[in-house]
């Protein structure tokens, strides 16, 4: 089936198409994981970032280790829908972004070349923070949530009519665009409202496959050599779509990230090729994938 956003995957293991039959809701098929990074090496990283005049956070850090995990493990940027197994044709990131008063938030939304390096990566998500902080900027997605919830009666028919076209059609890509719920990767730092990091359930409704929440640092006891020492972890709560990819293909990629949260100067070259998935044809309006 033609979709605006992505190309049926065709050529699997049969053992994925079964498992889209048996698990047809995406919180049958959520994995919890968790994972501890050390906060003193992306802090160390980030004042040195700061020392050369170069914009750095930990949300960067983050999103772009998973662009570099993406850019070699393909089906991380899969989705389910209707049953049906899809290569996402473009690679983006979801995330609540806090107005400057912090009295409100919106959800941005920023695309990706899976060969972006750190500092690409770093100034697309400042320069749609910077925008969408301000407390009359409206994103997309505002401007269409208004749009709704204006008319009576309009936003129950809209919200059930985009589902009808989503699972049996495709939603134009106008849509699509404007969704935060179509999406390869949903992240959301609850250190910014002093909350530890939750295991955040992944949206029935739209194509998110992976959801991350940014915790607050916590303190940890780490046994180093014959010594036992108190260090700072940025923790991560993650879960996934397991139909998408099965347990031992998640295993080795989250194993594969923290080598680049450990490292995060490998980030700063673009990857030496990208693998795609095989059934991706053709690039998308907004950008990607060859």
């Amino acid at each position: 089936m033609y979709r605006t956003d992505g190309y049926r995957v065709r050529t699997d293991d049969p053992m994925y198409e079964i498992a889209a039959y048996v698990m047809d809701k995406r919180y049958d098929a959520s994995n919890f994981i968790k994972q501890d990074i050390d906060l003193e090496t992306l802090q160390s990283y980030i004042k040195d970032c700061r020392k050369k005049g170069i914009a750095m956070s930990h949300m960067a850090i983050i999103i772009a280790g998973y662009i570099r995990l993406v850019s070699q493990n393909p089906y991380l940027n899969r989705f389910v829908m209707n049953k049906r197994i899809y290569a996402r044709n473009h690679f983006c990131v979801s995330f609540v972004t806090l107005t400057q008063d912090k009295q409100s938030h919106t959800v941005s939304k920023v695309y990706f070349n899976l060969d972006d390096d750190i500092f690409t990566v770093s100034k697309k998500l400042n320069d749609v923070i910077e925008k969408n902080q301000n407390a009359a900027a409206e994103t997309s997605m505002d401007k269409l949530a208004k749009k709704l919830v204006r008319t009576p009666g309009l936003l129950s028919v809209a919200v059930g009519f985009f589902k009808f076209l989503d699972k049996f059609f495709t939603l134009p890509f106008s849509i699509i665009d404007a969704s935060p719920f179509h999406t390869s990767l949903f992240v959301t730092n609850l250190a910014s409202i002093r909350m530890g990091a939750v295991y955040h359930h992944i949206y029935e409704f739209g194509t998110t496959g992976i959801f991350v929440s940014m915790g607050q640092p916590v303190k940890k006891l780490v046994k180093n050599g014959e010594m036992i020492e108190e260090h700072k972890f940025l923790e991560l709560g993650i879960v996934t779509d397991e139909r998408i990819a099965d347990g031992h293909y998640y295993s080795r990629c989250f194993r594969e990230l923290k080598k680049f949260y450990r490292n995060p100067e490998l980030l700063e070259e673009k990857p030496q090729s990208v693998i795609f998935d095989t059934d991706i044809k053709k690039k998308n309006p907004k950008f990607i994938t060859r």
